[in-house]
């Protein structure tokens, strides 16, 4: 690492400073700026020390990558891949949520619904059932019925029929009326 290039940004006074410079008063000039209050002797200290910190961390990242790779290595041998741990991890989270009383009571709450709904609707299916075959032997239903069919019989018949052309054309002439309007 090259001295002269880096940037020195302290946040504090005291950070990163040798023993014997902590209790060293800091004395800022009235700009605020904090340059040229330095003697040659403490810059050249500091810039020492940056190095040295610096190269520490460095040393630092490499280690812990070091000891991430050797945990991956083992977890690999002892057959934890990371789709295992999710598999783990949502496991047992399910097994905390069905263990919770929160869990416990919103299901006994929806079987009870469940069971009261199930009820409903097979008393609304019975009723429907006797009604429709109430409708059923009932005579009007079944001349209507025979009604129904002679009438749709009858439908294409009357298509054919003057009367019914004669309407067709009014509707016609209506439509085309509302459309130029």
């Amino acid at each position: 690492m090259d001295a002269p290039s880096q940037d020195i940004n302290l946040n504090s006074p005291n950070k990163g400073l040798p023993e014997h410079m902590i209790d060293v008063p800091v004395d800022t000039p009235a700009g605020g700026d904090g340059v040229g209050v330095l003697s040659e002797v403490e810059t050249e200290e500091l810039k020492s020390e940056l190095i040295k910190v610096e190269d520490e961390i460095a040393t630092l990242r490499q280690v812990l990558a070091a000891k991430e790779k050797h945990a991956a290595e083992i977890k690999r041998k002892l057959g934890l891949t990371p789709f295992n741990e999710l598999k783990q991890n949502l496991t047992k989270g399910w097994q905390d949520v069905q263990a919770s009383n929160a869990y416990k009571k919103t299901t006994a709450t929806l079987s009870t619904a469940g069971s009261k709904t199930s009820s409903a609707i097979s008393s609304v299916g019975s009723v429907l059932s006797r009604t429709l075959g109430e409708i059923k032997s009932h005579p009007f239903s079944q001349s209507f019925s025979s009604y129904s069919i002679r009438h749709s019989i009858s439908m294409p018949a009357m298509r054919e029929s003057p009367t019914f052309k004669s309407f067709e054309e009014s509707v016609g002439n209506l439509k085309l009326f509302n459309s130029k309007t």
